[in-house]
């Protein structure tokens, strides 16, 4: 808690992370990125693996209907995330504390960003993720529904469909009315591309990609940078411990920068 920047001002956000890396959870018991609490490493087989392997199938199957509906080839979107290349893919446990009060109510917890990968799915009960809609500037809560998780796109998708799908910039704050009397737990998976993977418009495989490019500076979606590159950028400058000043949060940044989402 308090490790990472929520503005460009070096806020420092108030909520604690446990993230378990997919490429550790298929190789157990080996461990190819980190060490894990006890607990973890207890629960690995019964609920971990069971959780990242079903939370792949239904990754899977939405990149599926995106490679169909943006004209790919069948299969393109999923052959850049598979099962046995390094990645960043990770599934995340959030707990943030109560937070009552008004003079807390707008301070953001985990500030406004876009997802570093492709997609994000969700879960959780209380309220506080908002989001900024697209040519929109207000916040707007995304109210939890029971028995469903949110599911996010990311960068990487906005860049692989020459922003035809939408990298949401979104944020937390402290869940509103009663709600801000309890802690908030959530749970996450992100799912990312192959390490090696670049980043850029899958213009050679889609002419509905290709039209769609030509509406932006050409540069927009040709980064020259890997998934890891592109990753590794955002988590260092948005970390508080690497901060020199309000550029190391635009350095942080991704598809979503815009001085207006703060």
């Amino acid at each position: 808690m308090g490790g990472n920047a929520v503005d460009a001002s070096g806020l420092s956000d108030a909520s604690e992370f446990m993230n378990i890396a997919k490429d550790d959870v298929l190789a157990f018991p080996q461990m190819i990125h980190r060490d894990y609490p006890p607990t973890v490493i207890a629960a690995m087989t019964s609920v971990v693996k069971p959780f990242v392997c079903k939370s792949l199938e239904i990754n899977n199957t939405v990149l599926r209907v995106f490679s169909h509906r943006l004209g790919l080839p069948e299969g393109s979107l999923e052959a850049l995330h598979t099962r046995d290349q390094q990645s960043g893919s990770e599934a995340r446990l959030i707990r943030v504390p109560a937070m009552p009060g008004k003079a807390l109510a707008d301070r953001p917890t985990i500030g406004a960003h876009s997802d570093f990968g492709s997609l994000s799915f969700l879960h959780n009960i209380l309220g506080g993720l908002q989001v900024i809609l697209p040519g929109e500037t207000e916040w707007k809560y995304v109210k939890p529904i029971p028995a469903h998780t949110i599911c996010n796109v990311g960068d990487a998708l906005s860049i692989f469909s020459g922003g035809i799908l939408k990298s949401a910039v979104h944020r937390v704050v402290p869940p509103p009315g009663a709600q801000a009397e309890h802690e908030r737990w959530s749970l996450v998976f992100f799912t990312r591309l192959n390490n090696t993977q670049v980043l850029h418009a899958l213009v050679k495989d889609s002419p509905i990609i290709a039209e769609a490019v030509k509406q932006y500076p050409e540069e927009k979606f040709n980064t020259g940078s890997t998934a890891a590159e592109w990753f590794s950028r955002r988590v260092k400058y948005r970390r508080l411990s690497n901060r020199v000043g309000p550029e190391s949060w635009a350095a942080s940044r991704g598809m979503e920068h815009d001085p207006g989402a703060k």
